[in-house]
């Protein structure tokens, strides 16, 4: 199959283009000949070798963690799912950026989403409603969602709004603000004088944050929320440990990508897409994905 790997940890001109083994999928696991494929922070810090005493990767490998695609090959005990239909999922924390990819978790592809949609929802979907999951029920209640128009961000504040949040508050740069409203929430800017912006937005308090930027803020949040408990963080784990938030790792888990597949059915849930790079490209897209401040997410077309 073609790939793109790297032989060694470095920048995003170490990813070539070349033939890999193909992959073949194990008991309880799928095949999907990929369609497209999704870049998360964590791709390039495990390039970049940043991560490599938590994550050793055995080089060369290909980057993505995942992806949407057709079903080619199914592993023993797999059932609900047939050759031919069009899902979406997660595979390990590497090997979704080929034409070929091992699924441990995966949804059927809403009929609502395109394979670029599809291929954004994974990490973004499983992160968000893990992270709002444990914040207990959403409705009637007011969410701060700190880094709103990124990937994870721009799915949480469109799964709290259709889990029944009274204000969803989302954070983001000013020329952000348009897109959050899209979405569904009341946009302010991130930073110095947050707590202050947040009078008059929410007369009533802040009931509960989700932070999705790992921006430092953590401990501003938490005063603004009043109770680390109230308080959740997908992307800051040390300091959210320090502070005693809920601290969420995104898991592959089947049943939240079937949760934000139904919602996406239900035109309730769109995977918000900042820009597509085709293969070739995609050491183009991991420099773009390095840069930060993304609208949605970033994919790649195979």
């Amino acid at each position: 199959m073609r790939a793109a790997r790297f032989h060694e940890y470095g920048g995003a001109e170490s990813l070539v283009i070349e033939q890999a083994p193909d992959p073949h999928p194990g008991p309880g696991e799928i095949r999907v000949r990929v369609t497209a494929a999704s870049v998360n922070p964590i791709d390039w810090k495990l390039r970049s070798g940043a991560l490599h005493q938590i994550f050793p990767l055995d080089l060369p490998d290909i980057p993505g963690r995942d992806a949407a695609g057709v079903v080619d090959e199914i592993g023993d005990g797999v059932q609900g799912v047939s050759i031919g239909d069009r899902v979406f999922g997660l595979g390990g924390v590497t090997g979704a950026s080929a034409e070929l990819l091992i699924l441990s978790a995966w949804a059927h592809t809403p009929a609502t989403w395109n394979d670029e949609q599809a291929a954004g929802a994974g990490l973004a979907s499983v992160t968000a409603i893990g992270g709002l999951n444990a914040l207990g029920s959403l409705a009637g209640r007011t969410l701060l969602v700190e880094g709103a128009a990124g990937g994870v961000g721009s799915a949480a504040v469109e799964i709290a709004v259709a889990q029944g949040a009274a204000t969803v508050i989302g954070t983001a740069s000013a020329h952000n603000h348009e897109f959050l409203t899209s979405l569904g929430a009341v946009p302010t800017t991130y930073g110095p004088g947050l707590a202050q912006r947040l009078t008059g937005l929410a007369p009533h308090g802040v009931d509960i944050v989700l932070d999705t930027a790992a921006s430092g803020s953590l401990d501003d949040l938490v005063a603004i929320a009043g109770d680390p408990k109230r308080v959740a963080t997908v992307a800051d784990h040390a300091a959210g440990q320090r502070l005693g938030t809920h601290v969420v790792n995104a898991v592959n888990d089947s049943v939240l990508l079937s949760a934000a597949a139904e919602l996406g059915r239900q035109g309730r849930y769109t995977p918000r897409i900042e820009q597509t790079y085709p293969l070739e490209r995609i050491a183009d897209a991991h420099a773009h994905a390095e840069r930060g401040r993304t609208r949605g997410k970033i994919v790649i077309c195979i």
